[in-house]
């Protein structure tokens, strides 16, 4: 019998193009489960038996990116766990910036693709699956400059 705990926790990246002073992110563009198909998602996946949640990310992205990442903030949830997909799983979400490995989509995506922060309607025209969308909200809240 499985001892699988509810909710689920699931890790993500918001990969940006520098920790200092983002002005891209990236996207990654869904291949299944079929009704996320062709939607764009922080990637990452699975916390698995024996892991925190660090070394989750680190092993999901090299697992789907084939890159190894400098870790940032994490974009706090609004839930112990972090941010609700559903109701049997919570993400936590970090800022990250590329260490080594240039992102490709080996896993889980078929298209990646660095997307502007600021002064462009691309981020919020992109079809997020909707559990990311208000991640995608707070992403641009924490990263924003100073005015």
């Amino acid at each position: 019998m499985s001892a699988e705990k509810f909710p689920r926790q699931i890790v993500g990246a918001a990969i940006v193009d520098s920790l200092v002073q983002p002005t891209r992110l990236l996207a990654a563009r869904r291949t299944a489960p079929e009704q996320f198909a062709g939607m764009w998602e922080f990637p990452g996946g699975k916390v698995e038996a024996g892991e925190s949640d660090i070394e989750a990310l680190h092993r999901e992205l090299l697992e789907e990116l084939g890159v190894t990442i400098d870790l940032g903030t994490e974009i706090v949830g609004p839930v112990p766990g972090g941010w609700p997909l559903n109701e049997r799983a919570v993400m936590r979400v970090w800022l990250a910036e590329v260490a080594t490995g240039e992102p490709r989509p080996l896993e889980d995506h078929d298209l990646l693709y660095w997307v502007p922060l600021a002064g462009s309607a691309e981020l919020a025209d992109l079809a997020w699956i909707p559990a990311d969308r208000p991640i995608v909200s707070a992403l641009l809240t924490q990263v924003a400059a100073p005015i």
